[in-house]
């Protein structure tokens, strides 16, 4: 149970049931934040708070707040991807300038956020459709180191969500050049 649907649950809100165990918090913290709730309470979630906050920054193309989220030295890296990996928040502004303007109606969607230390693990969903009318579809997992309210670094496992999609045999044949035999069921 994430932070949101604890204090939903505790708030007495109807329909906050509904939603225990779903893949997404981010309905139940829309449901906290109309019901007048606050995103966490002092001392409790404040890492997965910056999350929840960066997330309304990147759905409003608010360079500035998302800017105030992000350390000066902030460092990058994405280990699937090597060539990636880069340093500073100017890097990352001139990114998410070039995202936001390719993607005008970019959108990031929370599926689930877990703390555990100085780590924030967030599952994300990233849509839109680019300048060109493609459309843009990235999901994956973000690890974010964050101190004093500002993430400085992160390690992102975000992909692009297949449009033609394969089979589990085509992608096993695919990465080790042999179709696995069929499962005894």
């Amino acid at each position: 149970m994430c932070g949101s649907e604890r204090l939903l649950a505790g708030m007495g809100v109807p329909g906050a049931a509904a939603f225990k165990g779903r893949d997404s918090c981010a309905t139940v913290r829309t449901m906290a934040v109309r019901a007048g709730a606050r995103a966490c309470e002092p001392g409790e979630d404040l890492m997965t708070d910056v999350i929840d906050r960066l997330v309304v920054a990147m759905n409003a193309h608010d360079l500035d707040a998302v800017a105030g989220f992000i350390h000066e030295d902030y460092r990058s890296e994405q280990p699937a991807h090597p060539g990636r990996a880069f340093a500073g928040r100017a890097q990352m502004l001139a990114n998410w300038e070039a995202m936001f303007a390719g993607i005008p109606d970019f959108r990031a969607e929370i599926c689930r956020s877990v703390q555990d230390g100085d780590m924030t693990w967030t599952e994300w969903r990233w849509s839109g459709t680019r300048s060109d009318g493609q459309g843009f579809e990235m999901g994956g997992v973000t690890l974010f180191e964050i101190a004093d309210d500002q993430i400085v670094a992160g390690r992102l496992y975000m992909e692009d969500v297949e449009r033609d999609v394969a089979g589990i045999e085509q992608a096993v044949e695919a990465l080790s050049g042999r179709r696995p035999r069929p499962a005894q069921q």
